[in-house]
């Protein structure tokens, strides 16, 4: 396993750079692992991500510094590979977490029901698409426009915002989760609540283990990274403005 690096800079800040916020250790203005520029939209978000490299000791450790990463992957992965990202999330359609409910016992079923159905209502209003759910463990089919009514909204997104999405969704498991997350319907502790829940009933009932409650706590800090990301990176109070000047909601 190679060693992480040491810490090579003494001082770190952050300041206004063009028409957007860089990050400089020392001198030198902070880049993304892939060695690109990393330019970020306002002021509080390029200090939080000035912050996570303060906090570094005598090493870099860069599972520590979860803002630098979705910032980081916006500039490496989801600005070369916008297309290909987006068709892999529009992939959750089909296998979307929400939709696969319990046929028992009734309270687990109850909870589904109060947790994911209203995101499942929102999806309807939002986009006009009525995903199905399904109790059996059968694939369930979605309607076949699902993911054309979806995508457009996912396009709209910028890097920064399409990466925070990229982040959550694998850890939810649901695209729906995800969306709402990144576009303000849940906060981060209502999409744990709604990632989580037949983990979270089986505890309660049988109590945890170290894994399942390790697991939890990973998702946990991945999504208040996204939470986290997104609340920094609104400009003028709006969050959903992209650099395209056209709005993430259809």
């Amino acid at each position: 396993m190679t060693a992480p690096p040491r810490r090579f800079y003494t001082q770190v800040t952050s300041a206004a750079d063009g028409d957007g916020f860089v990050v400089r250790l020392d001198n030198r203005s902070l880049r993304s692992p892939a060695g690109r520029p990393l330019r970020l939209p306002t002021a509080p978000l390029a200090k939080a991500i000035a912050e996570e490299w303060r906090a570094q000791e005598n090493v870099i450790r860069t599972e520590t510094m979860p803002l630098y990463a979705v910032a980081a992957t916006a500039v490496d992965r989801v600005g070369p590979q916008r297309a290909a990202i987006i068709e892999q999330l529009l992939q959750y359609v089909a296998t979307d977490l929400v939709c696969y409910r319990a046929c028992e016992p009734a309270d687990l079923v109850d909870e589904q029901t109060a947790r994911w159905q209203p995101l499942l209502d929102w999806v309807a209003e939002t986009w006009g698409v009525r995903l199905a759910v399904t109790d059996t463990l059968a694939p369930v089919r979605q309607p076949a426009d699902a993911a054309d009514r979806l995508r457009p909204s996912l396009e709209r997104l910028d890097d920064l915002h399409l990466a925070a999405l990229a982040v959550a969704v694998p850890a939810a498991g649901s695209l729906a989760v995800g969306l709402a997350l990144v576009l303000g319907r849940l906060d981060s502790d209502d999409a744990l609540a709604a990632a989580c829940v037949d983990e979270l009933y089986q505890a309660e009932r049988w109590g945890d283990d170290a894994e399942t409650r390790r697991h939890r706590d990973i998702l946990k800090a991945d999504l208040r990274a996204v939470e986290t990301v997104v609340c920094l990176s609104r400009a003028d109070g709006d969050v959903f403005t992209t650099d395209r000047q056209t709005q993430v909601m259809p």
